[in-house]
């Protein structure tokens, strides 16, 4: 098993400095015509950048004085966002340019035709340039009789203005003079070969660069701005025609943590709060961080409110964080914790389980205990952090579980990614008799930044079938 681990870590390890390396390669080398400051100055933002994201997460693993969390947080999880989509961004670009390389040829041997084809006079033509190495001024008239060759007219210096249509120095290879000067402004004049690799390789890296900072940008401003509402009606066949319409406001994964504080726990309540729910369903990764630190960023969760109350199951990132200590928090907020246990709502069942990485401190989720006492002629909602519990609560009779942890994977292809590891990465779906309902979650973990997988707090709507 060590051996399988560190082998699978030996291949990240590669694929990451190899992924970084052509990273370099696209983005700095290739535009540039020799070594110098911008490859240096490349080879730092990219070695820098990482140094900053792993710096950020051992500070938060650690438990690193508060104020140095968020010092490094910020550059070094946007700069793993960036670099994910300046990656692809160069990938991406592979494909292009061989067809941006034979976009740019076409036109120089287009504008190559231009200049043969053209009137005399109005320009050289290039097969004037190839069969005469000397311009035809410069061919000496034979000298008469009694001239000596100093006082011959060819060789006597003039001040006369050069002639609009000289043609190119003369260089010891005559051809070289189709290439002297890329730079003509003459715009029939094909570029050079090198001339054209750097240029399509600028063209193709300016565009990577852009799309990369661009979608970073965006994906950013779409966590910060806050969470937007998702409305989601699921009918269960046990709920009493009177519990139809009852509304379950869903929130998960918010991530307080040295990025995403006190204003954005704000943004979340006056979310929640603005749609009236009946009850309040915060199924875990609430924080990434102490209650020391982070006892006031979830101070504003007091505010929730709904006719039932609010009620609260750890997730993953709970028990990196000190669960026991975050249960006690919530409780004092006004939230009720659901430890393996149960409540008798008028016309359902709600249950909750602890996440899975309990275990490993004793606290792990127990099914039995939340669960086998129960009136199964009820309906039953579980609350259950990660969708991969969805298999047990099948087993015990479950009506509709509401889960988070994915992101929706967050940052797009990570949808791919967390497809293997979970049974569904959002939205609802059916197992046997059991609905499983997985939200995106409000925040973001590592870079606050989303692409492909909108923020949201759902709304649950359920709907009797009686009715």
């Amino acid at each position: 098993m060590v051996i399988v681990f560190a082998l699978v870590a030996l291949l990240v390890l590669s694929a990451l400095v190899a992924g970084n390396w052509l990273v370099w390669r696209r983005l700095f080398r290739d535009t540039t015509r020799a070594p110098g400051f911008v490859r240096r100055a490349g080879a730092v933002v990219i070695a820098g950048g990482w140094a900053l994201t792993i710096g950020a997460l051992v500070a938060e693993r650690a438990g690193a004085p508060f104020w140095l969390q968020q010092v490094l947080a910020w550059p070094g999880f946007l700069w793993l966002a960036l670099s994910i989509y300046l990656l692809l961004g160069v990938l991406a670009g592979e494909v292009v340019r061989p067809l941006l390389r034979r976009w740019v040829e076409r036109r120089a041997r287009a504008g190559e035709a231009v200049r043969e084809r053209a009137v005399p006079g109005e320009a050289v033509p290039e097969e004037a340039v190839r069969e005469e190495a000397v311009p035809e001024e410069a061919v000496p008239e034979p000298v008469p009789a009694g001239v000596t060759a100093a006082t011959s007219p060819a060789t006597t210096p003039t001040t006369e203005p050069a002639d609009h249509r000289t043609l190119p120095a003369i260089t010891a290879d005559p051809s070289s003079a189709l290439t002297a000067a890329p730079d003509s402004t003459d715009p029939s004049r094909p570029l050079a070969a090198p001339t054209r690799r750097l240029f399509v390789s600028r063209v193709v890296a300016g565009a990577a660069a852009a799309a990369a900072v661009g979608t970073v940008g965006y994906g950013t401003y779409g966590v910060l701005s806050g969470p937007k509402v998702k409305r989601v009606t699921v009918p269960l066949a046990k709920l009493p025609r009177a519990a139809h319409g009852y509304r379950i406001a869903v929130v998960s994964d918010i991530h307080l943590g040295p990025v995403l504080g006190r204003g954005f726990a704000q943004k979340v309540v006056d979310t929640i709060n603005g749609t009236q729910p009946d009850l309040i369903a915060v199924v875990g990764d609430l924080v990434d961080g102490s209650v020391k630190d982070l006892g006031p960023a979830a101070a504003p969760l007091a505010g929730l409110r709904a006719r039932h109350g609010a009620f609260f199951v750890t997730g993953n990132h709970e028990y990196f964080s000190g669960a026991e200590q975050w249960v006690e928090e919530v409780r004092r907020l006004g939230m009720r914790p659901l430890e393996n246990a149960r409540t008798e709502l008028p016309h359902f069942d709600l249950a909750g389980v602890n996440d899975v990485a309990g275990e490993s401190e004793g606290h792990g989720p127990d099914f039995a205990e939340a669960l086998g006492d129960r009136d199964t002629a009820r309906a039953c909602v579980l609350l259950a952090h990660q969708p991969v519990q969805i298999h047990d609560a099948v087993e015990h009779g479950v009506d509709l579980q509401l889960s988070g942890h994915t992101h929706g994977g967050q940052l797009w292809p990570g949808n791919l990614i967390a497809g293997l590891a979970n049974p569904t990465v959002a939205g609802l779906e059916r197992y046997g008799d059991t609905q499983l309902y997985v939200s995106r979650g409000a925040g973001a973990w590592g870079p606050p930044t989303r692409v492909g997988a909108p923020s949201d707090i759902t709304v649950i709507e359920l709907a009797s079938r009686q009715a």
